[in-house]
């Protein structure tokens, strides 16, 4: 499937725990105010990669912890992020999981999912949420893996069983 992407980062160490594979996704609706990322929020910028190349790329490097989805917003392009999150998840030579980052709340992803948009497609596939927009004033560089205090780090698969967004410290 093809996917817009502002560009990936191999091995990064800020974008969830372990050595990630970074995938910053082009196009975002939010703009908030002092985004680390303005570059991705044109829908038509970046470029068009197929998640064929993308997953090829994740899998040669066994040092991974993880896979990130950053953006952008992931979750306007959340049908090939499936696709791809479950071709990740299905590789069992060594585990990696997934976080997506998102300017979205967990309740809101749940209450406005639907077939087209694809937001529960993209979240049962997911291990960890980052959501919430970055909001500049609860800026905070205390935070792991997350840029403002509204900014909740969830337990995606404990949240579906318990019908609630189950925040959880980041390992």
């Amino acid at each position: 499937m093809e996917l817009r992407i502002a560009g990936t980062v191999g091995e990064s160490i800020v974008d969830g725990p372990g050595f990630r594979f970074t995938i910053f996704t082009q196009g975002c609706p939010h703009g908030c105010e002092g985004c680390h990322n303005p570059q991705t929020h044109d829908f038509n910028g970046g470029i068009v990669v197929d998640t064929d190349q993308l997953y090829n790329e994740i899998i040669k490097d066994a040092i991974l912890d993880g896979v990130t989805f950053s953006g952008g917003e992931p979750f306007c392009q959340c049908k090939p992020l499936a696709e791809l999150a479950g071709r990740i998840k299905a590789f069992n030579r060594f585990p990696l999981n997934v976080i997506s980052f998102t300017g979205y709340t967990y309740e809101y992803l749940i209450a406005n999912a639907n077939a087209e948009n694809g937001y529960m497609e993209l979240l049962s596939q997911l291990d960890y949420l980052v959501d919430g927009p970055f909001i500049l004033s609860q800026r905070s560089l205390e935070l792991k893996f997350m840029g403002s205090k509204n900014q909740r780090f969830i337990d995606v698969q404990r949240s579906l069983k318990e019908g609630r967004a189950v925040v959880v410290e980041p390992y």
